[in-house]
């Protein structure tokens, strides 16, 4: 699949160009790991479900009548059209807008119209072959969603159990998604540049530096754990000396004072938590295109009234800390578009993924020397990224 002998690191640039790196991703890691779905809130009663591209494949989950949670692949057995969009409630059968053919809540094809006309020997054909939904694997991580195409898949707690004693203190079920911090935006660039973003720690301290320095970058610790990638720093001294203040949202009230910090993991391939002092947020890279990139961020807070977040507001704005640390931009600009200017470390970093995915088209284009500590991670990750389309590719020839 290599063309040239321009890398990243330990990748080709084709992995971050070409349709044939894409194809290849979609179908040797998207389709064989664990791919999240949504918040364990999200499917509450029977009939609620919601679905997510996994690869090549679109599952849904539906909670049963059973209210036990079910994965199956979004595809009808007739003719294959879509059965369900994005995310619905209290549905009590689940119908092909193509034909009507109709299934359970548990996958079972229970009705097809004009079968006596049109299908005369139905029963008997149903008889000789398995016409219900094709099942996928379902399972909670963590407060999490997760689905996988396969319907005996390994074990979730197998996949991320070496990485979970390295996670926060957070019990994401005992907060609430926070109304206003949902954000999803399409990034021009591979989404192996962004999860290199999310990982590389040597730009904290450069690109964030009027951003994210209520952190102690200096004092990181990470490492890899299977497949995934785990990250803790403490909060610098003046914030912590204030934080009471300082937060921007009410402190979680189950993470110890000697937990307090941030917490970043990115769990192979394409999911990432960052879990502070006073929220946790999912962060979902899903690849549209070799340089295109929806990311989505859903993000829960300790549970408390609409006053209690007013006042926690108007500490955390009148306290000193912030004429200090964070909400600065890289550059001064009076252009309000400028994301260098904006004081939002997520539009920094969106401009940094895009202008990196540009200049892979350039013949000028060449990674100069690696930090040893700091861009330890994307070595390791893209390691990762080619171990795991080897493997099934190799599998696949079998």
């Amino acid at each position: 699949m290599t063309k040239n002998n321009k890398m990243m690191h330990a990748l080709p640039v084709e992995a971050y160009t070409s349709q044939e790196w894409f194809d290849a991703e979609l179908k040797y890691i998207f389709s064989t790991t664990w791919q999240f779905a949504g918040l364990v809130e999200d499917v509450v009663n029977a009939g609620d479900y919601i679905s997510v591209q996994a690869g090549l494949n679109n599952i849904f989950i539906v909670k049963g009548r059973d209210n036990r949670l079910r994965a199956f692949h979004n595809i009808c057995r007739h003719r294959g059209t879509q059965l369900l969009r994005a995310v619905g409630k209290t549905q009590k059968a689940i119908t092909c807008p193509y034909h009507d053919w109709t299934y359970n809540l548990e996958g079972e094809l229970i009705s097809v119209p004009k079968k006596e006309e049109e299908f005369p020997n139905l029963k008997e054909d149903l008889h000789k072959c398995d016409l219900n939904l094709h099942e996928a694997s379902v399972d909670i991580f963590k407060g999490m969603l997760f689905v996988h195409p396969e319907k005996n898949a390994p074990s979730i707690i197998e996949y991320f159990g070496e990485v979970e004693p390295h996670l926060g203190p957070h019990i994401p079920e005992k907060l609430v998604e926070y109304k206003d911090a949902f954000y999803s935006k399409e990034i021009k660039a591979n989404w192996k540049i962004v999860v290199e973003n999310n990982i590389d720690h040597y730009h904290l301290a450069h690109l964030h530096e009027g951003t994210l320095n209520m952190y102690d970058h200096a004092k990181a610790t990470f490492g890899w754990k299977g497949p995934h990638y785990w990250f803790y720093e403490p909060l610098v001294e003046d914030y912590s000396k204030d934080l009471k203040n300082a937060t921007p949202y009410p402190l979680i009230d189950h993470v110890p004072e000697n937990k307090i910090g941030a917490y970043v993991p990115w769990f192979f391939p394409n999911i990432g938590l960052a879990e502070s002092e006073s929220s946790w947020t999912t962060f979902h890279v899903l690849p549209l295109a070799p340089d295109r990139t929806l990311v989505t961020f859903r993000t829960k807070t300790q549970k408390a009234d609409d006053w209690e977040y007013a006042k926690q507001a108007a500490k955390s704005a009148m306290s000193s800390v912030w004429t200090k640390y964070g909400n600065k931009g890289k550059y001064k600009s009076k252009d309000k578009s400028d994301p260098m200017a904006s004081g939002d470390f997520m539009l920094e970093d969106i401009y940094a993924c895009e202008q990196q995915q540009k200049s892979l088209q350039s013949p000028y284009f060449k990674v100069g020397a690696q930090a040893q500590k700091g861009e330890y991670a994307i070595q390791r990750f893209q390691e990762e990224v080619k171990k795991w389309v080897e493997k099934h590719r190799a599998f696949d020839k079998k």
